[in-house]
């Protein structure tokens, strides 16, 4: 059996970065940070293509080191009150071929110290998306229903994110999944150990785990005119 692409030294090097966040740390770990962090990241992201294309040919493993399935590690800080520089997590999106951005459908591996998640579906999508989805949610809700309620779904998976206080305009505030409707995110999480990230192997369980959810991500999928 191949190594395992993540070791305890990714969370290790997050560890210290979060009590170190400044770029003279970094500057001073770069080397770290690329044995540690990114490489093993590319290296799974590579790997993670085959198994990925099985669930759908239209999502991406890009292994590039900018512009990819990576996300980077710097922060954006110019409207943010935190100017801390680098973001202490590893975040990988596999997103779909026609998405140019984090809010298309996809599947997502975020990696924290204490905090190790998979998600998949839709996070903040724009305007015209989220109409889309909802207006599919109120015309077809038995699929929804289906998609996100069944057990191979609920015993993995807890659907998250954030909602509106009251209907979106043009929807009937009555419907039978009016709070399925009032959604922002269409997203779901399962959350995951250190131990089996930094297992050999760890590529296979996530796929397994991501087809659990194949059928709310088809149906995001379909909502916006998007192939699965």
């Amino acid at each position: 059996m191949p190594d395992a692409h993540f070791s305890p030294g990714l969370f290790k090097f997050l560890r210290d970065l979060a009590a170190n966040n400044d770029r003279d740390w970094f500057k001073a770990n770069q080397e770290r940070y690329e044995a540690k962090v990114r490489e093993p990241a590319l290296s799974f992201i590579d790997d993670f293509e085959a198994p990925l294309h099985r669930i759908s040919p239209h999502f991406v493993a890009s292994a590039k080191k900018v512009g990819g399935s990576l996300f980077r590690i710097h922060r954006d800080v110019r409207f943010s009150k935190d100017k801390s520089p680098y973001k202490t997590s590893v975040g990988i999106q596999f997103r779909h071929e026609a998405g140019k951005d984090a809010h298309a459908p996809g599947f997502y591996l975020h990696l924290q110290p204490k905090e190790i998640f998979a998600a998949v579906g839709s996070w903040r999508p724009d305007t015209d998306t989220v109409r889309g989805i909802r207006e599919a949610i109120a015309s077809d809700p038995k699929t929804w229903s289906r998609a996100v309620g069944g057990k191979r779904f609920t015993d993995f998976y807890e659907l998250s994110g954030e909602s509106l206080k009251r209907p979106p305009r043009g929807f009937d505030a009555e419907h039978p999944l009016i709070e399925e409707i009032k959604r922002k995110d269409f997203i779901a999480v399962t959350q995951l150990t250190q131990k089996e990230v930094c297992t050999p192997g760890f590529d296979k369980k996530l796929a397994q785990v991501f087809k659990r959810a194949v059928p709310m991500v088809r149906f995001l999928c379909e909502a916006v005119d998007a192939d699965f």
